[in-house]
């Protein structure tokens, strides 16, 4: 009996052993498990933390001394003084945002993109904008979205005051993107630079922009047709059109608003479109948001965007539905304010907010009857 109970004892003993040596295994494969749960979790952590920070906008600080050595050049003692502190700080591409919509896009629905030029002091036009052609809507269910894209206010004005205008302005819509840097004829460049930055981070899903100035008339009706048109023809990739202006020069005239002196540009212009509007697609504003940072900024917008497109060695596709120097360019025609012009083109610049309310209320009344294809 005495052999029994020792001999059970021991099977007791090696039956507790082995239970232990099971347990520590299930534990060892336990910590494993969990080791490589964790891992994972870790991995996908800090895709998530890449992602969030790839896809935010990454200029905080603004840093931007003149650059010093441009001075040393004989050109540049030879240049006219007002292009001075342009060509002094070109080389300074991207600012601070103050006022930001990363999430304007954020269901991946926008069709089209409506991208409005604009400056703090002209609340007005942005109001008959958002009201006519910029009004955010939904039509046969392609969604449009509008966004206003505005500097700082330029020294002398009543800069606080204007900057807390402009913010509650956008709580109460929504749709403004600002950034600091002054709001300058030649800081135009700098909203076209910024705003492919932007829209490269943050909206790059939206397939199709229209940007244009906050004075000018669009038949939004007409721009998605035309959008229809392009994609049925598979036309797409490299889609930019607009009222193209081929074999311009530099105006050399010292008193008009363009005026660039030989110092800075001494050759003939690449084709470019008007910037009072034009329509072009996602994938080639990428592709333009990528060449544009290996080229000087130039201080005329609609001619620096050509130098981009001339990079990629495209043209813009002139479209007679752009007018973006008025429906007959001489501003006293009868013509510039017929309806049915406006029902038939695609935008006509320029227009004053109360013209602009006026002429969309006229074409939009379904009781205007038109000839067909009425063209001036």
């Amino acid at each position: 009996m005495e052999f029994f109970f020792r001999r059970k004892r021991a099977l007791k003993t090696l039956l507790s052993l082995s239970l232990v040596f099971a347990s520590l295994l299930m534990i060892q494969k336990f910590k494993l498990v969990d080791n490589s749960i964790k891992d994972d979790m870790e991995v996908k952590r800090q895709e998530e933390v890449s992602n969030a920070t790839l896809a935010t906008w990454d200029v905080h600080v603004m840093n931007c001394s003149e650059d010093s050595a441009v001075r040393k050049n004989d050109w540049f003692r030879r240049l006219d003084p007002r292009f001075h502190q342009f060509v002094l700080h070109r080389h300074c591409r991207y600012f601070p945002m103050l006022i930001n919509h990363p999430d304007k896009c954020r269901n991946g629905d926008v069709h089209l993109l409506m991208v409005v030029k604009s400056v703090i002091e002209q609340h007005d036009r942005r109001e008959a904008v958002r009201n006519t052609w910029g009004r955010e809507q939904d039509i046969d269910g392609k969604r449009i979205k509008t966004l206003f894209l505005l500097g700082s206010p330029t020294n002398g004005k009543d800069m606080k005051n204007l900057q807390k205008l402009i913010e509650y302005e956008d709580i109460i819509y929504g749709d403004i993107l600002q950034w600091d840097f002054m709001d300058t004829f030649f800081n135009l460049t700098l909203k076209e630079v910024n705003f492919l930055k932007w829209f490269d981070i943050h909206c790059s899903s939206a397939k199709f922009i229209f940007k244009g100035d906050d004075d000018v008339f669009v038949n939004t009706k007409n721009l998605l047709e035309l959008i229809g048109f392009k994609t049925e023809d598979r036309k797409v990739l490299n889609l930019f059109v607009g009222d193209t202006i081929s074999k311009a020069i530099p105006i050399r005239n010292h008193q008009s608003k363009y005026y660039i002196p030989k110092e800075l540009f001494d050759k003939p212009y690449p084709p470019y479109v008007g910037g009072g509007g034009f329509l072009m697609s996602s994938q080639l504003a990428h592709r333009l948001f990528v060449v544009s940072e290996d080229l000087e900024l130039y201080p005329i917008d609609d001619v620096f965007l050509g130098m981009c497109l001339q990079k990629l060695h495209l043209t813009p596709e002139m479209h007679i539905g752009f007018r973006t120097f008025g429906i007959m360019k001489r501003r006293v025609s009868p013509m510039n304010r017929e309806p049915c012009f406006f029902k038939n083109l695609i935008v006509v610049h320029k227009l004053s907010p109360q013209e602009l309310f006026r002429m969309w209320s006229v074409v939009e009344n379904k009781e205007l009857v038109c000839a067909k294809n009425t063209a001036p």
